[in-house]
């Protein structure tokens, strides 16, 4: 459905050339969600502008719905839907005057564009509201018409660039339940984030993304299998010679991975970790060290990151 090969951007600000996507090679199967998880100022935006035409690409080659974006930009325009982070709604106009305004753009005749405006309205839960000035609508409702409006001509490709920024937690989880119905349809998503929950719940694929650079793709579940083990950490009653003696407890135990400790807890890297962790605090405990506190937690997309960048993405996020 998507495909780019060293799809790049650069700019000149200042007098100074900025590579703000530096080579983006990746495809997007017809029927999928696929995520590109990254940081702000990572290039998702760019990139996004550059596959719904907004942005003329600097070099590289891209294809939609095998369409060549360079020399077709206007069919690849008819076969995509685009909900950018700002919206498209015009504030002053209602729900359903902007879904049939958006239905002409798109070549629809009168009666079809007010009757696929009808229809958007009911599935999206905007009936209510559809004669009111948008402009009054709260973030969740103005997002939800501007799904719609990205949804009218029916596109084979839906284009989400950050879709819940700025969104309360309902009105996310309202829009996650609204992206797996019409891709169950058949609807493919292409989504930019720099949410780790979004990317890990709704994604099933995605490429991270820093510099401009795609580091690593693949399902959330293959990009954390990369990490090897679970992490375990034990809050202790701790002496000055607790870390020592459960360091040699567990030291040559074949399932532990590494060991570390502090003045507060020991942290283990192990296999299996649901099945680790009875044995480790049996050991612990016929040595009658006391536990107080005790945490598993297995690889998440941002152990992922951080071991591709060597850095927390939810701190570069931040």
């Amino acid at each position: 459905m998507l495909e780019t090969k060293e799809l790049a951007k650069s700019f000149r600000v200042r007098g100074r050339l900025v590579e703000a996507v530096k080579g983006v090679t990746m495809s997007v199967q017809a029927g999928e969600i696929f995520g590109f998880l990254g940081p702000n100022g990572a290039g998702k935006t760019t990139t996004m502008r550059m596959l719904t035409t907004l942005l003329k690409p600097s070099s590289g080659q891209a294809t939609i719905a095998g369409i060549d974006l360079f020399t077709n930009s206007r069919q690849v325009r008819e076969k995509i839907g685009y909900v950018s982070q700002a919206g498209g709604a015009e504030g002053a106009s209602t729900a359903r005057e902007n879904l049939i305004l958006q239905g002409r753009f798109y070549g629809l005749s009168l009666p079809d564009a007010v009757a696929r405006a009808k229809e958007l309205l009911a599935a999206l839960d905007l009936e209510q509201i559809a004669d009111r000035p948008s402009s009054s609508y709260s973030g969740g409702q103005r997002r939800r018409l501007d799904l719609a409006l990205g949804m009218v001509h029916k596109p084979k490709l839906l284009l989400l660039d950050e879709p819940t920024a700025a969104l309360d937690p309902q009105s996310r989880a309202w829009l996650w339940t609204e992206v797996r119905r019409l891709n169950a349809e058949g609807t493919t998503v292409f989504m930019t984030t720099h949410y780790l929950d979004e990317a890990d719940a709704l994604c099933q694929r995605l490429a991270i993304i820093d510099d401009g650079r795609i580091v690593v793709e693949g399902t959330p579940d293959d990009l954390k299998r990369q990490i090897v083990g679970d992490t375990i950490t034990l809050g202790l009653q701790f002496q000055p010679e607790t870390g020592q003696q459960v360091q040699a407890l567990l030291q040559e135990q074949s399932y532990i991975h590494s060991l570390e400790y502090d003045e507060q807890a020991v942290r283990l890297v192990v296999d299996r970790g649901a099945e680790a962790l009875p044995k480790i605090l049996r050991l612990i405990d016929d040595a009658n060290v006391h536990v107080q506190t005790v945490e598993l937690s297995r690889p998440s997309l941002d152990d992922v990151f951080l071991k591709q960048t060597g850095r927390s993405l939810r701190e570069s996020a931040n």
